[in-house]
């Protein structure tokens, strides 16, 4: 008989515990994504294109550090479907956010791609079939209220930038997908396995879309390319996935909310895109939600 889940906590996969760096390392992973948006707008390829670059320069590495994990073996064929299902559904998400990102402001598309955090909170509820008190209650008011207020300075509801924000919000919905899959499958695969499967998945599906899409495929400029697919890519999703099978979705959720505040944070260093009171202040809010999940919480109260 499968155990009940009492509590929020424990919906993350069952046995494995979060190690002393594992919390620093999920959000060293969401900084690293969160400079995606920039170095997509100063990629000179097509925006599915530079997607396809992101995968293609990073598979290489993540296929050489898969083979060392591993040892050359096969991993089970029913894990393997399910990291291909992911992958598709991460190389969907990246074609609508990078489409996203040209055709809206860089603040809406941040706004509208970081649904999954709310999305996975809701998938939280679902699993445990019970509301978050105490210290996670405060913490998810905390980081909703902060993530809105730093957006809702530079957020701008405009016909002009419509196609743009459903496509981001599409992302966001396509990426909750993603991150639950990954999440099952890390219970069976190692972290750079699973990534290495997603990842291949992908590198076709982006190509293919580009082209169909007419987009300019080869660079002049390689370097926005290669630093995306460092830092999303190998760092950024390679330790998420790590992390993932060891937080529950609502941590998750809440922990890519770091990327509007370092987003903005760094507009302010590159563009001076000065931040203002409010927006320092929602990042405050933000970074105490992500201090207060980590507490111990009342047991949830049932729905």
């Amino acid at each position: 008989m499968t155990a009940k889940i009492e509590s929020v906590d424990e919906a993350a996969t069952v046995g494995v515990r979060p190690g002393r760096w594992a919390f620093l390392a999920l959000l060293a992973g969401n900084i690293s994504l969160s400079i995606g948006a920039m170095l997509v707008r100063l990629a000179d390829t097509g925006p599915t294109a530079s997607a396809f670059w992101r995968m293609s320069i990073a598979l290489p590495f993540l296929l050489a550090f898969a083979w060392r994990e591993s040892g050359g073996r096969l991993p089970p064929r029913p894990a393997i479907g399910v990291a291909a299902v992911a992958g598709v559904f991460f190389a969907l998400d990246l074609v609508a956010w990078h489409i996203g990102i040209l055709q809206t402001k860089v603040a809406n598309a941040t706004l509208f791609g970081n649904c999954a955090s709310l999305l996975l909170v809701l998938w939280t509820i679902f699993l445990t079939r019970q509301l978050p008190r105490g210290w996670q209650a405060i913490a998810i008011l905390l980081a909703f209220a902060g993530s809105m207020l730093l957006m809702g300075q530079s957020y701008e509801l405009s016909p002009a930038y419509l196609v743009g924000d459903l496509l981001s919000l599409f992302a966001g919905v396509l990426y909750t997908a993603y991150v639950i899959l990954m999440q099952r499958v890390r219970g069976t695969l190692a972290p750079w396995t699973a990534l290495s499967i997603s990842s291949v998945v992908c590198v076709p599906i982006l190509l293919v879309t580009a082209l169909a899409l007419g987009e300019r495929i080869l660079p002049h400029n390689w370097t926005p390319l290669i630093l995306l697919a460092f830092s999303s890519q190998i760092i950024g999703q390679g330790l998420m996935t790590w992390s993932l099978p060891r937080f529950s979705p609502l941590v998750i959720g809440l922990t890519l909310l770091v990327q509007p505040a370092v987003a903005a944070l760094a507009g302010w260093i590159m563009f001076d895109e000065r931040l203002g009171a409010i927006d320092i202040f929602g990042g405050m809010l933000v970074g105490a939600a992500l201090v207060l999940i980590r507490l111990p919480s009342r047991t949830a109260r049932p729905i």
